[in-house]
């Protein structure tokens, strides 16, 4: 089976209005895809950057995986939260990225979104907190139903992953 290594990390977050910032992460890949090591998911800690400076994250991603065929490429979701001085957390936005195709070392930039709500949500997510969330997270990467979606744009999230391709020659894969 031909294989792929992701390794790099999340460095960090910018343009985000809200402070106390920290990321929810996941992997997504097809039916054809085996993670030999590594964890599909994960949390970095929260970091509260300055007035207009980034959030540094430097979290981790080690994965490896085997597939037997190209479908069902990985791809990153991303969900930035906030957390307030009480503890409580509200989303800040959603976002996926795909892995890169090429092996090497790649600087990825991964806009977020979130939903945006009525007014009267929106009027509660600036006094009490909160706001609306999507009910499937899959609505973050699939793109189906999420046309749809009254959304407001978030800040970005920003990855360094390097990419080691291996055994691709084996199956016709040119790198």
């Amino acid at each position: 089976m031909a294989e792929v290594h992701v390794i790099g990390q999340i460095m960090g977050a910018t343009g985000f209005s809200e402070s106390s910032l920290f990321c929810k992460w996941g992997v997504h890949t097809g039916a054809a895809w085996k993670l030999l090591s590594g964890v599909r998911e994960g949390q970095t800690q929260v970091d509260t950057p300055q007035v207009g400076d980034m959030a540094y994250w430097s979290h981790p991603i080690d994965l490896h995986f085997a597939t037997k065929g190209l479908q069902g490429w990985p791809r990153l979701h991303l969900q930035v939260w906030s957390q307030d001085s009480f503890g409580r957390c509200q989303l800040a936005g959603y976002g996926f990225c795909h892995v890169p195709s090429s092996p090497g070392t790649h600087q990825l930039d991964c806009p977020t979104w979130r939903p945006l709500g009525s007014w009267r949500e929106q009027l509660a997510r600036a006094f009490v907190g909160g706001g609306p969330q999507l009910l499937h997270g899959d609505a973050i990467y699939s793109g189906a139903d999420r046309y749809r979606l009254h959304t407001v744009a978030g800040g970005t999230v920003h990855l360094e992953l390097g990419l080691l391709l291996r055994h691709f020659d084996r199956y016709g894969v040119e790198c």
